[in-house]
């Protein structure tokens, strides 16, 4: 397990639960997100892969229904206690998606915070 403060985030997050699903071995896996941003995000679960692990995955966001495939790297983890589960980094090959998946992030920052805070945090993270 590493510590994570919030220093270390590139860009802010917001509270946020997700359906991610994504295979480990020869298992599949569907847990849930605790918060997002444009940069990463959290998947809560009780066996997080170790630090540095890449890895694909599908995040499916809602209004409408639609499902991004992602690419993560693990940039910490927690496997005990209540708050047990993974740090992503998201990691972008090609930056018309990568605009695209913003996009979506930053409009359901608004919808979940409302217009004025998520501005304030999305103008603070870049």
């Amino acid at each position: 397990m590493t510590n994570h403060s919030r220093e270390n985030r590139l860009s802010p997050r917001a509270p946020m639960e997700l359906k991610i699903e994504y295979r480990r071995i020869n298992s599949f896996f569907s847990d849930y997100t605790r918060n997002i941003s444009l940069g990463g995000t959290f998947i809560a679960t009780k066996t997080p892969f170790p630090i540095g692990t890449r890895f694909k995955f599908l995040l499916t966001v809602p209004n409408p229904e639609t499902t991004f495939e992602l690419q993560g790297e693990v940039t910490w983890s927690k496997s005990e206690g209540d708050n047990a589960g993974m740090g992503i980094c998201f990691i972008w090959s090609d930056e018309s998606k990568k605009r695209e998946f913003e996009t979506k992030v930053e409009a359901m920052m608004e919808e979940s915070l409302g217009k004025e805070l998520s501005s304030r945090l999305l103008k603070k993270g870049k």
